[in-house]
């Protein structure tokens, strides 16, 4: 199978990162093809760089897509997400939903550990969004700010490590979940620091979308989730044009 590994941040060293967790993680017929937003902001932290990502992902969805059995929206925020599903005709899933879902298998209840503070509105919103708040322990976020994103894992993981404990002693969470693309594969070093379960969302994402893809579920014609309607458009990429106006089949 050849799975579609989107990073919606601009930075090519997070989609690295993410590619070397998930390809630990793949099985062996499995292809990752990794895509690096074109443009954008090199980590999503707000939403108005959500929104922003959102679009870009929907045009890389549309211009990828050819050959491929699923895709990965690799931001923990899952920017566009709802919308993906609505446009593929394949299973699509997100850093956040796959991580927590992932969480709520060997745990009660989860807490999410990142790197800034400035994440915590939007990463509480995607709970909410996923209707999982009633399985979230806590967001811990550090009180100091880090100072280059591609060195975030080195200059924050005693920090990380020690929000990870309080969540767990502190707030009786089960299992933590490192959210945000810059912290894949962190798990790997820190795993013998923290004495509960650690999800690694980009691991996770890849074997959830295995499964789904093996499942071979149906295109939903009806619910949450079904095509909308050919529609003409203007100004898009003539891709998503194609995808928008069912001009792709």
């Amino acid at each position: 199978m050849r799975i579609l590994l989107i990073n919606p941040n601009t930075s090519v060293n997070i989609t690295d990162r993410l590619m070397a967790s998930a390809s630990a993680a793949t099985s062996a017929d499995t292809e990752l093809v990794p895509v690096t937003a074109h443009r954008g902001v090199p980590y999503i932290a707000s939403r108005i760089e959500a929104a922003i990502a959102s679009n870009v992902v929907m045009e890389l969805l549309a211009e990828h897509s050819d050959g491929i059995d699923g895709a990965i929206i690799a931001a923990f925020g899952d920017p566009g997400l709802g919308a993906a599903r609505e446009l593929m005709d394949y299973p699509v899933v997100g850093l956040a939903e796959t991580g927590m879902l992932t969480a709520c298998m060997v745990g009660k209840r989860f807490s999410i550990v990142s790197f800034s503070r400035a994440l915590a509105p939007w990463y509480r919103e995607t709970v909410e969004w996923h209707q999982l708040v009633d399985r979230l322990a806590s967001i811990r976020m550090p009180d100091t700010d880090f100072s280059n994103i591609n060195d975030v894992q080195t200059e924050m993981r005693t920090t990380l490590v020690a929000l990870a404990q309080s969540a767990v002693t502190e707030d009786q969470a089960d299992v933590i979940v490192f959210g945000g693309a810059p912290l894949s594969g962190l798990v790997k070093e820190v795993i013998n620091d923290i004495p509960v379960p650690v999800i690694d969302c980009a691991a996770a994402a890849v074997m959830q979308l295995e499964t789904l893809i093996r499942l071979k579920l149906r295109r939903p014609i009806a619910g949450t989730f079904r095509r909308p309607p050919a529609k003409p458009s203007t100004g898009l990429t003539p891709e998503l044009a194609r995808r928008i106006g069912h001009q792709d089949r």
